[in-house]
């Protein structure tokens, strides 16, 4: 290994040539965006034809949830091109010369050895659905729409690989190859002693930034060998994840957010919520909340919301002289807001998971999210009274153009669960319409976006965040696969019945154990592998499912704020650009209060069986 640079550098030009990268990139994103865009056309033409033809296209849902399964993978593809995976940590980064050169080889080592353990169970997976000949509509094999997996662990490992500088380095990497092979030629291996340095080294590896699903995938790699179970129980749950009717609307709606993002519409809704609440204390800084939490609930919380709300707002409210750390630690929480509106992906995948109804889960968390709201917005008000800040008149006519110039944006809302309730559409053919929606608002009514310039690169942006995602949740239902096949869930039952008896005392816990879970994962990787724990136990203490689900998911939106890997957190550091301690020091007076409004959500049941008892469904 060498700390020195080399000439071979990637800043310097590779032996590869250049025109087969350049056009091996642009096949990634030609097909990303083709995948995309046929995963929204299909469910728009099935709304349409089923008025005239009761069956309506033949295989249609099944075209569609194979698209989702290409487009979670060349996005990974992308975004391992692009250095973007989601990593647990901030990487390397604390460490300085060959210390980080070694962590830096040692990481993308287990990546790569990840990526070769994952790469060839999907293939087996792939040659025996050959040999099956099972097809999908139309007589195209299953097998050939599944190739798409191992090809793709094959690049990302190559890409993590390549990352690093120096040939010399790539190749100690690629040496960590030889050890899933040669624990998969000795048979006796398993129990010998071997399971907990394995694991230590995976937990390293993600701990000093190797890919979360690096982590995730390797540790169930390791178990499942351990217990001389196939490591190819991990692509098969994940090609299962691809068989959900409801997973398609993850990366559509996603797309959506992304589109309404890079458009004009963030600057529509600023000035719309600016003219209605800059009047009140503190009325900026809760129109900053109010935009935030419209687009957090299409983003997810995955961050977004910070990226593309950030370089507005943040300016903003320094105008307003809110102050830096104010400012930074307000649009830090409010990233996370709105997480349990529809069509939030974590109530989505929630549902998905815990086998609930999804309409009832949204129904359920709409007071807990006001809740959490007007908690944020109350901590402005007082801000803004005690700092003694002027307040600003409200003018009629401002108002009014505002909100006429954002009509299209209200809308959607309105669009959105209309088309649900009313019984138009189903969840994935409403996720392609709002997808539908803000094409033609972007591209043709503000054209704020033009078709040649933009239309790529945006899609390929959202397809990198829905491949980064979808790798992360396909490789933990293989972990969870583990969990179920070691009866994880019935000892984790006895174990708790064993001390605790009051129910109140388990929610206690269950708050601790959550906020902990919030402080070491991601809310998609939690949702995956801890909902499958955690839904025995409430059931057995007499936990309504849906209350679970709101309790779940409010405290998961904490880890967006709570070291170590608070995903905001990282984002707020990068757009602000401000050091991560002092971002920390911001966000904890608004990680003190959502923590308040978490307690009250657990104990109070009935602010999330309020509403769906007055819409009588239960």
């Amino acid at each position: 290994m060498s700390s020195e640079p080399c000439e071979d550098d990637p800043v310097s030009p590779e032996p590869i040539p250049e025109l087969v990268v350049k056009r091996t990139h642009l096949l990634e994103d030609s097909l990303s965006v083709l995948a995309l865009l046929t995963m929204a056309l299909l469910p728009l033409l099935e709304i349409v034809i089923r008025r005239f033809h009761a069956g309506g296209i033949p295989g249609s849902a099944t075209w569609v949830q194979h698209l989702a399964l290409w487009v979670g993978f060349l996005g990974a593809a992308i975004a391992a091109r692009k250095g973007e995976m989601l990593s647990l940590t901030a990487g390397t980064s604390f460490l300085k010369g060959m210390w980080k050169t070694t962590a830096e080889v040692f990481t993308a080592g287990v990546g790569m050895a990840v990526c070769a353990v994952l790469g060839k169970g999907s293939l087996e997976l792939a040659m025996v659905e050959r040999e099956g000949g099972r097809e999908l509509a139309l007589g195209l094999p299953v097998w050939v729409a599944q190739i798409i997996m191992p090809v793709a662990f094959m690049v990302i490992g190559l890409r993590i690989l390549l990352r690093l500088p120096g040939w010399r380095n790539r190749i100690v990497a690629a040496s960590f190859v030889a050890v899933p092979v040669l624990l998969g030629a000795m048979e006796d291996l398993p129990g010998s002693g071997v399971l907990l340095p394995l694991l230590l080294v995976v937990i390293l590896a993600a701990a000093l930034g190797a890919p979360i699903f690096v982590g995730l995938g390797g540790v169930a790699a390791v178990l499942l060998w351990n217990n001389y179970d196939p490591v190819s129980a991990i692509p098969v749950e994940t090609y299962n994840l691809a068989l959900k009717p409801i997973l398609p609307t993850i990366p559509l709606f996603t797309l959506a957010g992304y589109i309404l993002a890079e458009g004009g519409t963030p600057r529509r809704l600023v000035r719309l919520f600016r003219s209605l609440f800059g009047w009140m204390p503190g009325g900026v800084a809760i129109a900053a909340i109010a935009v935030c939490a419209f687009f957090t609930s299409f983003t997810g919380g995955s961050g977004v919301t910070v990226l593309a709300m950030g370089g507005l707002l943040y300016p903003l409210l320094l105008e307003e002289k809110y102050g830096e750390q104010f400012s930074s630690g307000l649009l830090t929480s409010a990233g996370s807001l709105g997480l349990l509106f529809p069509p939030s992906l974590a109530v989505i995948l929630y549902g998905l998971v815990a086998e609930t109804d999804i309409r009832r889960l949204f129904v359920s968390g709409w007071v807990p999210d006001v809740l959490e709201i007007l908690l944020v917005s109350g901590f402005a008000l007082f801000h803004t009274r005690r700092s003694g800040m002027t307040r600003v008149s409200f003018d009629l006519r401002r108002a009014l153009e505002a909100s006429w110039q954002a009509k299209w944006e209200v809308a959607i809302p309105v669009i959105l669960l209309g088309s649900i309730l009313g019984g138009f559409a189903t969840l994935v053919e409403a996720s392609a319409v709002t997808v539908l929606y803000a094409l033609v608002l972007e591209f043709f009514i503000h054209k704020d976006l033009r078709m040649r310039r933009d239309l790529v690169r945006v899609f390929g942006n959202a397809a990198t965040l829905i491949g980064g995602v979808l790798i992360i949740l396909g490789v933990a239902l293989g972990l969870t696969n583990y969990l179920v096949i070691a009866e994880i869930p019935s000892l984790a039952v006895d174990w708790v019945q064993s001390f605790v008896q009051s129910r109140l005392f388990f929610l206690l816990l269950l708050n601790i154990f959550l906020l902990i879970v919030g402080c070491l994962m991601d809310i998609y990787s939690a949702i995956v592998v801890v909902v499958p724990l955690i839904t025995p136990l409430a059931l057995f203490f007499g936990v309504d499912p849906f209350h679970l689900g709101i309790i779940f998911l409010t405290n998961l939106e904490l880890g967006y704020l709570t070291p170590p890997v608070g995903m905001n957190l990282f984002l707020a550091s990068y757009r602000f650009r401000r050091p991560l301690p002092e971002v920390f020091r911001a966000a904890r007076p608004f990680l003190a209060i959502r923590a308040v409004g978490v307690l009250v959500v657990t104990y109070v049941p009935a602010l999330t069986t309020f509403l769906p008892r007055l819409l009588r469904m239960e």
